[in-house]
This record gives C-alpha cells, structure tokens and sequence, in this order.
C-alpha cells in the first residue's frame, strides 16, 4: 500500500452513452460497478475519495467523502482530478499524491499505485499515466498527479484545457505498461454493450487479474 496517496474515483460524468444517470451505480454481477472499483484501488492507497456532482446521498452506502468539481460547466475528468487535489492539500496534507481512476472501471490492476509511482521514479517526472502493453494506448485518467500542481492545473482548466494528456505533457509524463490479458484492466463500460461484456468477462473463468 501507499501511504502517500490519496485515491480519487472519478464518477462525476454525464454518461451520455449510458443514458444518462451516474454509471458507476450501474449493475455488473448483481453490484454496482463502483464496488468493483472501490474492492480494486482501496487497499493499494491510504485513503479513498469521490468525485460526484449533484446529490451526494447516492453514495452515502459507501462512507467515503464526496468532492464535487470546483469548476463548472461539467469540463471534463481534469476537473475531477483538480477538485481530489484541493480536497487533499485541505484535508490530507499528509498525502502528497492522487491516484485517479474511473468509477467505470471494474478490472483495474491491484498494483496500479505501485506502477505508476515506480514509472515515475524511474523517468524522473512529476506525473504517471497508465497504458496498455499490448498495443500502446494511454488511459490518462488513469493517472498520478502531485498535489503541488494542483495550482497549474486551476490555471489550466480556467484558460480552457480540457485535454489531460496535452496538460500533462508540459510537466512530463511516464508510462506504465500493463497486460491485456486475461482482461484488460483498463476496460470501461462506457455503453449498456459494454456492460453487458464486462459481465461476460466476470463470468470467464479467472478473468479479474491478481
């Protein structure tokens, strides 16, 4: 476990290709995305968060603080990630990071914080992002950012970036590589056809990764 980071799940998305409403409450084997992501991220960081808009006793079954974005007009999971920031100088100073992950994400890796702290270690850079070994693509959502940015990002967001990627290659970003096999632990159920193959994969004998 880190005892350094803090984690934020990013469930504060509009889910337009879902239909609407909050899809990390959505059902995947008979519980709600968000439990899969909480069981996944929770023991590998000191202490976990949300970032929700609207109501915050949707989530009340979950005991764990509700950050809404300080920035309006829903612009995107940078403002997810600069609200987990504010909130983290304000009430754990003692946790210098963030991990950001979205609360769509049921297969995530269980040592997500580990990678991405030693990718950044070992590049010399401020921030780490995840990416997929087999073919390369980068999941900037999920992400490690410093707390001390959290300034730069503010500035960012007020000037209208709302592109993660292009935000973080200005401070330098590393990579870290993870299987996609037996599933990739990066797949999102962004749509009711990804849901319904996320609980084919639940289903597949030894599908979640250790």
């Amino acid at each position: 476990m880190r005892t350094d980071t803090l984690a934020v799940i990013l469930a504060g998305g509009l889910a337009r290709r879902m239909g609407g409403g909050d899809k990390p409450l959505r059902l995947l084997g008979g519980r709600p995305l968000l439990d899969h992501v909480v069981e996944r991220v929770a023991p590998q960081v000191a202490a976990v968060i949300l970032n929700a808009n609207g109501d915050p006793a949707r989530f009340a079954a979950y005991a764990l603080p509700v950050v809404p974005d300080g920035v309006a007009d829903f612009p995107g999971p940078l403002a997810g990630v600069l609200a987990a920031l504010d909130w983290a100088a304000r009430h754990r100073p003692d946790l210098p990071w963030v991990l950001s992950v979205p609360g769509d994400a049921p297969f995530l890796p269980r040592d997500l914080a580990v990678g991405l702290h030693r990718a950044r270690d070992a590049a010399g850079v401020p921030l780490a992002c995840a990416r997929s070994a087999a073919d390369g693509q980068t999941h900037p959502p999920v992400g490690l950012w410093p707390v001390a940015l959290r300034e730069d990002l503010r500035a960012g967001l007020v000037a209208g970036e709302r592109k993660i990627d292009r935000w973080t290659a200005r401070h330098g970003c590393a990579h870290a590589d993870w299987p996609a096999e037996p599933v990739d632990p990066f797949f999102n159920a962004n749509a009711p056809d990804d849901l319904a193959e996320a609980g084919r994969l639940l289903l597949r004998a030894g599908a979640a990764p250790a």
